[in-house]
């Protein structure tokens, strides 16, 4: 016996046996493996996944401007990275946002990282790992003309989200919520992209845009003759890759790597390098609902 556990012998007697199990577990950091990936996620090994983004989803997914064929963005460098670490090749696949999770279902791409949020009703379907607290953000023209300050301003008026999101089933509630006031119902215009629900909000057709925070403040601070950012609304909304059910070994390589980056800083680096606050990031964790 080492002389030094041969002191602390005692005291590990009085722990529980599940947490005196776990300790050499606790004392290992997380590290990149990228060589063992036929061992630690065999179905992976020689494989190259296909990373659903719409690429029109700034700052998560966005097409380069010196490359239009290449996506950056805080989704996609994280995507890079983790799958990097686990030693495993991947290629973005781009199509529109709203049919990502359908693509997800169908077999047509292996996993949709593009500000997914994480529901009840789509763990029904899909497997999350989780990695952020999302936030909504109100886009209005330039001067906030109709005075938007709250959702509940937007009954009477014209509001527009894309097709899907937890940002239109938002307004949707807030619409019934207007009704039982006595007020007039929020018209909602679903849209399939960001750009063209930008440009109902530009031509005037729409009088606001519910999306995600981040992607709100970036189009309002570059264009501040034509949009600008009336409220953001936090919540425990929770940002998250989207997994096919059953594909434990992605799953588990997603938030492995995820885990390895918060742990040495990269994810950190990638959240400042496109302004997003890492105050939102929460530990990765694998969301499921067990299906009969």
């Amino acid at each position: 016996m080492r002389p030094l556990l041969k002191h602390f012998l005692p005291f590990l007697c009085l722990l529980p046996l599940a947490l005196v199990t776990a300790l050499p577990a606790l004392a290992q950091a997380p590290r990149c493996e990228p060589a063992k990936v036929a061992t630690k996620y065999p179905s992976l090994a020689g494989k190259t996944l296909r990373i659903g983004q719409d690429g029109e989803s700034p700052p998560f997914s966005m097409r380069d401007p010196k490359n239009f064929n290449h996506l950056i963005g805080l989704d996609a460098d994280l995507a890079r990275a983790v799958f990097a670490c686990a030693g495993v090749k991947i290629t973005f696949q781009t199509g529109a946002w709203s049919g990502l999770l359908p693509a997800l279902m169908a077999g047509q791409i292996d996993a949709m990282w593009d500000t997914l949020l994480y529901t009840p009703a789509r763990a029904e379907k899909v497997d999350f790992v989780s990695y952020m607290n999302s936030a909504t953000g109100i886009l209005v023209p330039a001067g906030n003309p109709k005075h938007i300050h709250s959702l509940l301003d937007l009954c009477g008026l014209t509001a527009v989200a894309n097709l899907g999101t937890t940002q239109e089933a938002q307004l949707r509630q807030t619409s019934v919520t207007c009704r039982k006031d006595g007020k007039p119902a929020i018209d909602i215009i679903t849209a399939t992209d960001i750009p063209s629900a930008m440009r109902l909000v530009q031509s005037g057709r729409a009088d606001a845009m519910s999306s995600n925070k981040f992607m709100v403040a970036r189009v309002a601070q570059q264009n501040p003759t034509i949009y600008a950012d009336a409220f953001d609304i936090r919540t425990d909304a929770l940002i998250a890759v989207g997994v096919a059910k059953g594909n434990h070994d992605l799953e588990n390589a997603v938030r492995d790597g995820l885990e390895v980056l918060r742990q040495n800083g990269t994810e950190r680096r990638i959240f400042a390098r496109y302004k997003v606050d890492y105050g939102l990031t929460v530990a990765p964790q694998i969301l499921k609902i067990l299906t009969k």
